[in-house]
C-alpha cells in the first residue's frame, strides 16, 4: 500500500463508525455463533471488514460464477480480521505496528513482540504480536465454532499468491489490499 493510502486508511479508522443497518447486513451473512467475534473488534476493524466485504462482492462479480462461492467470500471478508479483537489492536497499536514493521529490525521485532500484555507497558509488544498473527488467531477462533472452510481461508489471507489456491482467497486477499 503506498503512503498516500496508509494516511487516507488512518483517517477513515480514526472516524470509524458502523451503522445499524450494516450490523444487520453482516448477521444476514454470518452464523450466529460468530456474531461475538465480529462485535468484539474494534469499530475501526469492523468498518474496514464491511469495506472489504462490499469490494470483494465487485470484484466476485467479474469472475465467472461457478468459480466462485460467494457467501463464502463475504463470511471470508466480514471475519478476515476477527484476530484483531478490541483491546489487542487499537488504531494506535496498528499504527505502531505498521510502522515498526516497515523500519524495525526483525530481532528487534521478536524481542519487543508479545503474545500477552499484562501491563501497560507491554500493550506496543501486544500490538506487534497481533498486527502479524491475527490471521492465525482469527483462524483459530473460527475452527472453534465449526468453521474451517473459512478458517483455511483467513489464515492465508496475508500472504503471497499461490497457484492453485481458492478463488476466494485471492478475491479476499485483492480487497483487503484496495481498502
Amino acid at each position: 500500500m503506498r503512503k498516500l493510502g496508509r494516511v487516507r486508511q488512518f483517517w477513515r479508522a480514526v472516524r470509524a463508525e458502523v451503522k445499524a443497518e450494516e450490523l444487520d447486513f453482516m448477521r444476514a451473512h454470518v452464523p450466529e455463533q460468530v456474531w461475538p467475534f465480529f462485535l468484539d473488534m474494534h469499530p475501526a476493524d469492523q468498518r474496514h471488514a464491511l469495506n472489504v466485504a462490499h469490494t470483494a462482492l465487485k470484484l466476485a462479480a467479474g469472475e465467472s460464477a461457478g468459480e466462485v462461492d460467494r457467501e463464502l467470500l463475504l463470511r471470508c471478508a466480514l471475519l478476515h480480521d476477527i484476530g484483531r479483537q478490541r483491546g489487542s489492536m487499537d488504531v494506535w497499536g496498528k499504527v505502531l505496528a505498521v510502522l515498526a514493521d516497515k523500519w524495525l529490525p526483525e530481532e528487534l521485532w521478536q524481542k519487543h513482540s508479545r503474545p500477552e500484555a499484562k501491563n501497560l507497558r507491554e500493550k506496543p509488544g501486544h500490538a506487534l504480536y497481533v498486527y502479524r498473527e491475527h490471521p492465525r488467531l482469527g483462524a483459530d477462533m473460527l475452527v472453534s465454532v465449526g468453521l474451517s472452510a473459512e478458517a483455511e481461508i483467513i489464515l492465508h489471507h496475508h500472504e503471497p499468491f499461490c497457484e492453485g489456491e481458492p478463488a476466494e482467497l485471492t478475491l479476499l486477499r485483492r480487497a483487503d489490499e484496495l481498502n
